[in-house]
């Protein structure tokens, strides 16, 4: 589904720059350039983690652009029957459209884009192979559920890149809450003597009672339930958190590509190839997390192969990009935090 429509005479003038040699492009980028990405992280106090991610935004006067608000919200669940949860805690993604962002588009539509865009992200991040090990509270008992939530506030074009890229920061902002098992124990009370009419223990000597806590954390055998050590908005990143995937969306022009399309431009391309690149952080291996095509366009087994190809170097230098942007987020808000 694409945001906007435009004439047979545009969409040929747009593509007829594609094929050109050189290519060109109304903004005068090149077929591999992305518009100026700005990313900030930590922007809603009370959510886990939090990003604002916009591609193409004016830096004078901050208008237009593609921008994506995504926060991450833990809570608790029990995994005891009727409880929802699941050993080793879960993640639900969803995505919201803002109305705003899609002003031609009925409610129905709405729903209808509002949905795909939410499958194709909880597919793609709910997979087991990406499941942080940091989610489970209590064996058997408790477990966090990972909510990741995230609003389209402006579609200018190339969204799905947007809103893996706002995902990911987000989820690499979350802060999982510390626990402390804790198990309630009964106060211990001891019989006393009866002497002389009296109530005491050795003669006629008052000695206090000892007192012992309820909720006792040594030597625990049966944890019953958890306290948290420190704040609610402390404790240790998701695990993991190198491996989250970023999007690249090849735009197909046969027999070239393209990335970061505005609106006119993908009302202008047939075929749309989304691809879901992972990569681990020590051995910089590459993996596929998943994909999806969007148009009516037709691919080969073999055009398939040479643009993964391509695709995996773009998503490589995304990856590289945005964890120097969020390592960069990192000092900064230790240095904040160290202010006097």
């Amino acid at each position: 589904m694409t945001s906007t429509s435009i004439s047979k005479a545009e969409k040929s003038y747009i593509q007829a720059g594609f094929l050109a040699n050189p290519p060109s492009r109304a903004d005068g980028r090149s077929l591999q350039d992305f518009r100026t990405i700005a990313l900030e992280t930590g922007i809603a106090p009370l959510a886990n983690g939090s990003a604002r991610l916009s591609i193409g935004r004016n830096p004078h006067d901050g208008s237009g652009g593609t921008e994506v608000l995504a926060a991450t919200k833990l809570e608790v669940e029990t995994i005891e029957q009727g409880g929802g949860g699941v050993e080793g805690g879960r993640m639900a993604c969803s995505v919201t459209c803002s109305p705003a962002a899609y002003p031609h588009l009925s409610s129905s539509a709405l729903d209808d884009l509002q949905y795909d865009m939410t499958t194709i992200l909880n597919e793609t991040l709910t997979h087991p192979s990406l499941h942080p090990k940091n989610l489970g509270i209590l064996r058997g008992k408790k477990s966090w559920l990972l909510n990741l939530d995230l609003v389209v506030l402006v579609d200018s074009g190339n969204i799905y890149d947007a809103i893996f890229m706002a995902a990911r920061a987000a989820l690499w902002d979350t802060q999982v809450p510390r626990t402390r098992s804790v198990e309630y124990k009964a106060r211990k009370t001891s019989s006393s003597a009866v002497v002389g009419g009296k109530t005491g223990g050795a003669g006629d000597m008052d000695v206090d009672e000892e007192v012992v806590s309820g909720f006792d954390t040594r030597q625990i055998q049966h944890a019953t339930d958890f306290e948290l050590p420190d704040y609610w908005d402390e404790g240790e990143t998701l695990d993991g958190r190198q491996n989250w995937p970023v999007c690249v969306t090849l735009n197909l022009v046969h027999p070239t590509h393209f990335l970061d399309a505005t609106l006119a431009e993908e009302a202008a391309t047939p075929l749309r190839l989304l691809l879901m690149f992972a990569f681990d952080s020590s051995s910089q291996a590459a993996w596929i997390q998943g994909s999806r095509t969007l148009g009516n366009g037709e691919l080969t087994s073999t055009q398939l192969a040479e643009l993964l190809n391509s695709a995996q170097k773009y998503a490589r230098d995304v990856w590289h990009s945005l964890n120097t942007k969020l390592k960069e987020e990192n000092v900064s808000k230790v240095k904040e935090r160290t202010k006097f």
